[in-house]
């Protein structure tokens, strides 16, 4: 079975809306590009391994509809002749032609349709971006792998990756990592089974957390 790989350029507080220029997203978003300055070499071996070639994507629309319009010309760059001739499997409600080399639709249910690709042959599947996979993709168990590329900066608002939501609880295992020296820091996780949780408590509780508790159960807290 196919692994799928979910991979992130975020900041401190999850946003990853537009990280690739002031003019990828024209919807009001203002810091377009907020990664550009924190770009340097020092991550080239973990970004290759990454991006390098020997997977498909996945991607939600929004994002296909961001590559499309800048990858088939921008072939030269590193990742862009790895892009333009890998299979794209594209989650969509739009009937909108998929014009990009290799691109196909994904039909039905997308979890479902998603479900289908996985357990079919082939390479691991990469999703870049696309915000609004990873509700759905979470809770239902079939993301393998994370990928979070973070930068430090505070965005405030933007599109973030994670919902608010118990069911997508879980751990996760460190399997590579790298810093580069402006602050950015590269984080492979796999998942890892169910959240597990302990006490630092060394002895009983006092009456005043006691009654905090109590308070807390109460919804008086």
């Amino acid at each position: 079975m196919r692994k799928i790989i979910g991979s992130l350029f975020q900041s401190l507080d999850g946003v990853i809306q537009a990280p690739g220029g002031p003019e990828e997203d024209q919807t009001g978003f203002k810091y377009g590009g907020w990664t550009f300055p924190y770009f340097d070499d020092a991550l080239d071996g973990p970004m290759d391994r990454l991006l390098g070639g020997g997977y498909e994507l996945l991607l939600g629309r929004r994002t296909y509809e961001i590559f499309a319009a800048y990858w088939p010309h921008n072939g030269d760059q590193p990742i862009g002749a790895t892009f333009n001739a890998v299979p794209k499997h594209v989650v969509t409600s739009s009937d909108r032609a998929l014009g990009w080399n290799n691109s196909q639709r994904l039909v039905g249910d997308p979890v479902a349709a998603i479900d289908r690709l996985k357990a079919s042959p082939g390479p691991d599947l990469l999703i870049q971006g696309s915000s609004m996979l990873y509700p759905a993709l979470l809770p239902a168990g079939l993301i393998d792998q994370l990928v979070l590329i973070t930068f430090p900066v505070m965005l405030g608002r933007g599109k973030r990756w994670y919902a608010d939501d118990p069911s997508t609880a879980r751990a996760w295992t460190l399997v590579e990592q790298a810093h580069s020296p402006k602050g950015v820091h590269f984080a492979s996780f796999a998942r890892n089974g169910a959240v597990q949780a302990g006490s630092f408590a060394t002895k009983p509780p006092s009456e005043d957390e006691l009654a905090l508790r109590q308070r807390q159960a109460e919804g008086r807290w």
